[in-house]
């Protein structure tokens, strides 16, 4: 790494100098130093006295655009839990843990290190390195001074860390890299920093590509709606089938849903694209039933940025009145997890739509932490069991929960159904156990609806 920079810089500042002059470059350099020392106080955050955002973006494009021969990295720091420390503890106490945060950036300080408060409990330094083993230690150093302030409530500091491509890269960016890097171990106990590297560097493109492109994708129809059949593992019969959706983009092929749908839900256009399918959804039902032909409830997925809006089960109960649709033929699926973001307003939504007629399935049970409260307080008529459950049956330990989940399940008289069944022992098993509906490639593979719709002709 050291010698691709060497031969970036040592030609940065002539390539500098070629593209702007060289009294131009002086000239640049110094608007940066006045920009950063007019106004000293209003430069500085009150409670630490460390350079705001502005004055730090100035200060460190200067030491960067001043010294090419130099290697700079930018770390940034951001609690976890921050708010739960001035909730519990007092902000006296909150503010006296971003005091001590700040004294242990100063101990940091020397030649061409900029030290940086952006706003709450966010901080940033950047520093010149010459191996990377002196960025850890540096995150090292200053988490072990935080945690000598003593609180009575656990601290959970994270690092974020970019490497600068060179000497003129843009200070925002190296923030934005270094954020990114700290999203990725934020909250966790067993990771306190983490370099932005060409995996997030992708993972950002791509999540880019996805904002960019869905609406595109939505009004073009490339996403569709595929369906995976429930069946009867006794009789082979097909008694289900869950909705899902399969985005075909036009220059990528098919982006795996694993790639896009955490990215909608994250910035909540998954509530668009939830309404599209059930559209097609209920547009499908509705067709079957008046040309008399065959169907099966249909599940669909609800995601969880729908637990804090009650309009959506307005859509729901308008969509099933214009397409004709008995709300019995589709059943509204959530994760377990969705019914912890919002217990109260997930069971009145819940409620307001089983009191219409709809019926409710919860999606990969047994792998939240509240399954049994769930269970006692959520209407709920069918039960999902996750397939991390019978990925390994022949464990005793793993026949035994199974076993013993399926018996509870049927003494609260739930409909069970199994998902990620692929192999012919998880079904026997299952079997034996008295429960006979599954959904896995055992059976069928997700496939298009008109795939689906030959299969119940």
């Amino acid at each position: 790494m050291g010698g691709e920079w060497n031969k970036v810089t040592s030609s940065t500042a002539d390539t500098v100098l070629r593209s702007m002059g060289e009294k131009d470059f002086e000239l640049y350099i110094y608007s940066l130093r006045k920009m950063a020392e007019n106004n000293l106080e209003s430069n500085r955050t009150f409670m630490t006295n460390l350079y705001n955002l502005r004055a730090f973006q100035y200060k460190a494009a200067e030491e960067m655009l001043e010294n090419p021969q130099l290697k700079f990295a930018m770390i940034v720091l951001d609690f976890a839990n921050f708010k739960s420390i001035n909730e519990f503890c007092g902000r006296e106490v909150g503010d006296g843990l971003l005091k001590c945060t700040a004294d242990a950036l100063r101990e940091q300080m020397r030649e061409h290190v900029v030290l940086s408060h952006f706003r709450a409990d966010i901080f940033a330094l950047i520093l010149p390195f010459e191996k990377e083993e002196e960025l850890v230690d540096t995150v090292q150093r200053i988490d072990r001074r935080i945690s000598e302030y003593k609180i009575p409530y656990k601290v959970l500091p994270a690092f974020g860390i970019c490497v600068a491509e060179s000497p003129t890269m843009s200070v925002s960016l190296m923030r934005d890299y270094a954020t990114m890097a700290l999203n990725t171990i934020k909250g966790k106990f067993y990771a306190k920093y983490a370099f932005f590297d060409e995996k997030m560097r992708s993972r950002m493109l791509l999540n880019k590509m996805i904002e960019n492109d869905i609406v595109g994708a939505l009004e073009g129809e490339q996403l569709q709606p595929y369906i995976q059949p429930k069946i009867d593992m006794e009789t082979k019969e097909i008694i289900g089938g869950e909705a899902l959706v399969r985005w075909h983009h036009p220059k990528r092929g098919v982006v795996p849903p694993g790639q896009f749908l955490p990215v909608l839900e994250k910035n909540g256009l998954i509530i668009d694209v939830d309404v599209y399918i059930w559209k097609r959804v209920f547009e499908f039902v509705g067709k079957r039933l008046s040309e008399g032909k065959k169907i099966v409830p249909i599940s669909i997925n609800i995601s969880r940025c729908h637990v804090f809006d009650k309009t959506f089960r307005k859509c729901l109960v308008e969509l099933a009145q214009e397409y004709h649709v008995p709300p019995e033929y589709v059943m509204l699926e959530l994760t377990e997890s969705g019914f912890l973001e919002n217990e109260e307003a997930m069971y009145d939504n819940m409620k307001y739509l089983r009191d219409y007629g709809f019926h409710l399935s919860m999606d990969d049970f047994g792998t939240g932490y509240s399954t049994m409260t769930m269970l006692k307080n959520q209407p709920v008529d069918e039960i999902k069991i996750d397939r991390g459950f019978i990925v390994d049956i022949e464990n005793a330990k793993s026949k035994s929960i199974v076993r013993h989940t399926i018996d509870m399940l049927h003494e609260l008289n739930m409909k069970i159904i199994v998902e990620g069944v692929e192999e012919k022992v998880q079904q026997d098993f299952l079997l034996q156990c008295g429960c006979s509906s599954a959904q896995g490639f055992l059976y069928y593979k997700p496939m298009p609806v008109a795939e689906f719709e030959q299969l119940l002709n």
